[in-house]
């Protein structure tokens, strides 16, 4: 076995471990906020958009400067720092005692950890380029693995043993999933030479970065992609309780809904990931995004939970595919050397949009509806695809 499939094969465990971990809460994270109550009066609405928006927004400051220490230093010291990291502040949620404390340690958390950034820079740079769509798609069978599993196994133990016993439980993944890498990655770093009498400069480097033909339109239709992914997140325990008429097991219903879209993900990652490879990504992320498009817009007017459960698993299968095309795109644009610099800045942009994304959602619950948030939704979708199709390099980043 080749030492680069053997370093993606332990990051895919470390990554379905780290995911399963991180996901086990986000089902009932805003019932958590709801439980928790306000020391500040802000509304629980408002509350719920910022526990998601709070890690994105302190991300956008710190992934380009991990991505570029990556470069320098190593990456997989960055997954140890994001793995240990985020076992320790998240160990800390368990004692919070309003939801303005669970907030802020969001935010810490948000410093610290963007596991995802940190093995995707690590697996673009061991592995062939022509072998990238396969490598990030199996990464993406870990993530969404993770995510289908998590939420699952957070409801079900959040509905039994209450909401902060499912944070000790991610702590521990967390903590496992950074002894996996630490002791079964072998990382031979070299870092890139630079001109002898030249000073490192982030700055200089993330000019460079933006500077390499494609990146610009692919980091544009990342944004795009998350945008219209995570608009939806925080309201989702929300419409199903409404679905419900306010049963009980309502985190375990949300955790089934989540789990069956990253299922569907899961599945989707590694066929769209090795057809990726053949086609070039271009072509999975144009019809991708009209494919999410056209299934966004009805998931707002469902009156049953089947409905929605039917339609979160199409779109999970099409996001599924779309992810690793990203990924991939940028690695057909990265030289050698540069995928810490690439994925951290793609990690900070990506953060930016799901900073925004809650808080649009939040708006547009309040002004129009429920409704209003997924057919927005969809829309954003269509604008990723024009953009794609107008301005993203086809095949091997051409252009």
């Amino acid at each position: 076995m080749a030492r680069w499939q053997r370093t993606l094969y332990i990051l895919v465990l470390v990554q379905f471990v780290s995911a399963t971990g991180f996901s086990s809460t986000f089902s009932f994270q805003p019932l958590y906020i709801a439980e928790l109550g306000t020391r500040t009066g802000l509304s629980i609405e408002f509350l719920s958009g910022l526990v998601f928006s709070a890690p994105a927004i302190t991300q956008i400051i710190m992934s380009p400067f991990w991505g570029a220490i990556a470069d320098r230093r190593g990456r997989k010291l960055m997954v140890e720092r994001a793995t240990f990291g985020g076992a320790a502040v998240i160990f800390l949620m368990t004692f919070v005692g309003s939801a303005e404390e669970f907030v802020l340690l969001r935010a810490v958390q948000g410093l610290i950890t963007g596991v995802v950034a940190a093995m995707t820079a690590l697996v673009a740079a061991n592995v062939p380029r022509e072998r990238a769509g396969y490598a990030l798609g199996l990464l993406q069978v870990g993530l969404w693995g993770g995510i289908s599993a998590g939420p699952l196994i957070g409801g079900l133990v959040a509905d039994t043993f209450g909401y902060r016993s499912t944070f000790l439980i991610t702590s521990g993944m967390l903590l496992i999933s950074g002894v996996l890498a630490w002791r079964g990655v072998d990382e031979q770093f070299q870092p890139r030479p630079r001109p002898v009498g030249r000073r490192y400069s982030f700055w200089a480097a993330w000019r460079q970065v933006l500077a390499r033909p494609g990146i610009g339109s692919t980091y544009t239709a990342d944004f795009m992609s998350q945008l219209g992914r995570f608009m939806l997140v925080p309201f989702l325990p929300f419409l199903v309780e409404d679905l419900m008429s306010g049963r009980e097991q309502v985190a375990t219903v949300t955790g089934i809904v989540s789990a069956v879209s990253a299922l569907t993900g899961t599945l989707a990652a590694v066929y769209l990931g090795r057809l990726g490879d053949r086609i070039g990504p271009r072509i999975i992320l144009l019809y991708g995004a009209l494919a999410a498009a056209v299934f966004h817009f009805p998931q707002g007017l469902v009156w049953a939970v089947w409905q929605l459960i039917t339609l979160q698993a199409i779109t999970g299968a099409i996001l599924g595919g779309i992810t690793p095309a990203i990924s991939a795109a940028l690695a057909h644009c990265t030289p050698s050397g540069e995928e810490g610099a690439v994925y951290g800045l793609e990690n900070s942009i990506a953060a930016t949009a799901r900073a925004i994304a809650p808080l649009l959602g939040s708006a547009l619950v309040v002004w129009v509806d429920l409704w209003g948030v997924f057919a927005t939704a969809g829309i954003i979708f269509l604008l990723m695809a024009v953009i794609v199709f107008g301005w993203l390099p086809g095949k091997r980043g051409e252009g």
